[in-house]
């Protein structure tokens, strides 16, 4: 039975796509037969190596690609709804901007193929250039920027029209790790605050730190599905985590367990390396030391809050006040009313 109703942010039903040759015949079965039930506000990895159909599937969830057979469902709705698409976000796997247009005029061009109002747009452009640490670049053209540089400006832009559904492939490539880990912070205050994430990613740390479910495909088939402790976790090995220990109560406690036929290895815990970095990295920002790289960001505000943040003379905070809908009568003259080209 297909099920399009609401409980689902991504649904598809024996999604299938096949590349014919020149002749039409069957050549290349990019996916087949794939059955995705992703839930709102949660954050999905979809995984795989090249070629394994995971970049078909996004474009057939963006309508542009049609499937060979069967049906895919977003936020609700059919795929080509005009409407559906409006409240999806989307960064693609590579960076696709203009490169002579700077960070602010960028975000505004998007604002205005989503119809935003010019207060609106001003509002929304400056609040995501300080979410993701470009707020001292906004005039810079993009083509200035290094890669981590150019995917952050596409997040932002990702993010203009405030989407339920946000599909992010490869987002963090080429991202230093404070950045990556800032990005990842952000992705799970994004689901807290009711958006769903559809994560496409190579960086499997990245993937293990921030997916609620993930799922693995290959040769265009879902292998295997499920949570990240539920796929993870080794069942036949157990961990113990304590304070310093002297030598003897270590020596018991190998003792106990060569009894029970276990050969107990204890050493020192290592720090995860991002950790290490990120925190000389913050303690060279909180020196004020010069960079001419990009900020830290600022976390969610405006728009994407639930509340605005409390800053004194702040036009950004007002941004939640706004109905993004212009009132009849004030409809901005210069603002592009098409809906985006999904």
């Amino acid at each position: 039975m297909v099920t399009t109703e609401k409980q689902f942010a991504i649904e598809t039903v024996s999604l299938t796509k096949i590349f014919p040759d020149w002749w039409g015949r069957a050549k290349v079965v990019a996916v087949e037969d794939l059955n995705l039930q992703i839930r709102h506000n949660e954050i999905y990895g979809f995984l795989g190596p090249n070629g394994s159909g995971k970049t078909t599937t996004i474009k057939m969830l963006l309508n542009l690609l049609h499937p060979t057979k069967g049906a895919a469902f977003v936020l609700g709705g059919a795929v080509g709804d005009p409407a559906i698409s409006s409240r999806i976000g989307y960064l693609p796997e590579e960076t696709y901007l203009y490169r002579y247009l700077t960070s602010r005029e960028t975000l505004d061009f998007y604002g205005r193929i989503f119809g935003l109002p010019s207060e609106v747009r001003k509002n929304r452009v400056e609040t995501l250039l300080e979410m993701v640490g470009l707020s001292g670049m906004g005039n810079r053209q993009i083509g200035t920027f290094s890669k981590g540089m150019a995917r952050r400006i596409g997040l932002a832009q990702a993010l203009i029209n405030d989407p339920d559904l946000l599909i992010l492939d490869e987002p963090t490539s080429g991202m230093d790790p404070l950045g990556t880990r800032q990005m990842k912070d952000l992705f799970v205050e994004l689901t807290r605050r009711g958006k769903t994430i559809l994560l496409c990613s190579h960086l499997l740390a990245d993937v293990e730190d921030v997916c609620d479910r993930i799922g693995i495909l290959y040769g265009g088939r879902m292998q295997i599905e499920g949570t990240v402790t539920e796929l993870l976790q080794q069942k036949n090995e157990l961990q113990i985590r304590s304070g310093q220990l002297s030598k003897s109560a270590i020596h018991k406690m190998q003792q106990v367990a060569a009894e029970d036929g276990v050969e107990l290895s204890i050493e020192n815990p290592m720090d995860k390396l991002e950790n290490f970095f990120v925190n000389i990295v913050s303690k060279a920002r909180q020196e004020k030391q010069r960079t001419s790289g990009a900020e830290a960001g600022t976390g969610i505000t405006g728009f994407l809050a639930e509340k605005p943040v409390v800053r004194s003379e702040n036009v950004l905070d007002k941004l939640v006040s706004v109905d993004v809908k212009a009132e009849p009568g004030q409809t901005d003259a210069s603002t592009d009313q098409t809906t985006p080209p999904f």
